[in-house]
């Protein structure tokens, strides 16, 4: 009699295992089986990811680094197009594997997983050559008479909102980018990163950084990376890491003037 109810016992066990759901795969796994590392871009962040719309190709700071990355996974790239707006849910939806650049904000860790930081940014605000002497201090953009521009979904978004309570706040879904709409004067100013905005005052002469003692929001850049999937953000972690050591990062920098 003990020796049935042991073996019933022992039969329900494997039973439940079996039943039991498979745990999931590390997106580590499915690259390396299927060969290709999907990374989502938005490819209108200059110089970290820039699109090309005649050949459908990218260039920039993340290109170079996912590229690394590929290479060092022995796995083709592949860019997924994607927009601020989305690039969380992207990830989460398993659409790619892992995102370009993305400033660290408590809104996106509690849907998404990142990678450990490789560069850091600082935000400055800009306005054109006509309208420089209207603003100095921070102050001075926070008046009523004021647009300030931003892209939806972005963390600027969420800045200028803060940040300028009095201001009007002209918002545009990408592509459509913040400093367009004053380029084009249907707005007076714009935030964005030093990063971006050292090379779009290169690109576009009319631009002019406005005179603030400080930059706001220092933030570290990361990947964004599946939340539960810590096979996959160790290794990404573990690369990023050896890279560093290997002087990568630094000399990535370097080419594109960061």
């Amino acid at each position: 009699m003990k020796l049935m109810k042991t073996v019933g016992l022992a039969t329900a066990f494997a039973v439940s295992l079996l039943a039991a759901p498979a745990s999931a795969q590390s997106a580590l796994n499915e690259i390396l089986n299927g060969g290709v590392l999907k990374v989502g871009t938005t490819g209108d962040w200059n110089p970290m990811s820039v699109r090309d719309p005649a050949t459908n190709s990218y260039v920039g700071y993340d290109i170079d680094v996912m590229t690394q990355l590929a290479a060092d996974l022995g796995v083709e790239l592949e860019m997924v197009p994607t927009d601020w707006k989305t690039l969380v849910n992207g990830v989460v939806a398993g659409n790619y594997h892992m995102t370009g650049s993305a400033s660290i904000s408590p809104a996106r860790l509690k849907a998404a997983g990142y990678s450990d930081s490789y560069i850091d940014v600082e935000i400055l605000p800009f306005t054109t050559e006509d309208k420089a002497e209207r603003f100095g201090e921070w102050e001075t953009i926070n008046k009523g008479d004021v647009k300030v521009a931003t892209t939806l979904g972005t963390t600027f978004e969420k800045s200028v909102r803060s940040w300028f309570p009095d201001a009007e706040i002209v918002v545009v879904e990408a592509p459509a980018r913040g400093f367009q709409e004053v380029l084009s004067g249907r707005a007076d100013v714009f935030i964005t990163s030093n990063i971006e905005g050292s090379t779009l005052l290169t690109k576009f002469p009319n631009l002019r950084q406005i005179g603030v003692s400080n930059s706001r929001a220092p933030t570290p850049i990361a990947m964004l990376l599946p939340q539960t999937d810590q096979v996959w953000i160790n290794y990404v972690n573990s690369w990023i890491e050896l890279k560093k050591k290997q002087g990568f990062f630094e000399t990535t920098a370097e080419k594109w003037g960061l």
